[in-house]
């Protein structure tokens, strides 16, 4: 079974991305930030999180990706930025934050799979 982290710091989002994202196949975590999110990715090694730029508290987005991404026993976890903040400038510091890919809200659940899909196989 594919584990699938979902990190925002609104449960609407989160549960609206879980209902897009449940199956049979996969079993959903949420976090609501970016503090929560690294605990979650210790503990529990999802295959993929689906994080937020924009969160409250000591960690936003872009830090947790660079703490995932830093780590030799979290590295592996692919990590897709989902978050409203869609300028360029803002991609490009995503990716360099370490996250395989950018989805801007709002976004399209059938694309939203399809991205998940293409960095899971």
């Amino acid at each position: 079974m594919r584990k699938i982290l979902i990190v925002d710091d609104q449960v609407e989002v989160r549960d609206l991305v879980e209902v897009t994202l449940r199956g049979d196949e996969v079993q959903i975590l949420q976090a609501a930030s970016g503090e929560e999110a690294l605990s979650v990715v210790r503990s529990e090694k999802p295959e993929l999180v689906l994080m937020d730029v924009m969160m409250p508290g000591r960690l936003d987005g872009l830090e947790a990706t660079r703490a995932i991404k830093s780590d030799p026993e979290t590295c592996g976890c692919t990590v897709i930025l989902l978050t409203a903040k869609g300028q360029e400038a803002d991609r490009r510091r995503g990716l360099e934050a370490g996250a395989e890919a950018y989805f801007t809200k709002p976004f399209s659940p059938l694309a939203l799979i399809e991205c998940i899909e293409s960095h899971l196989d």
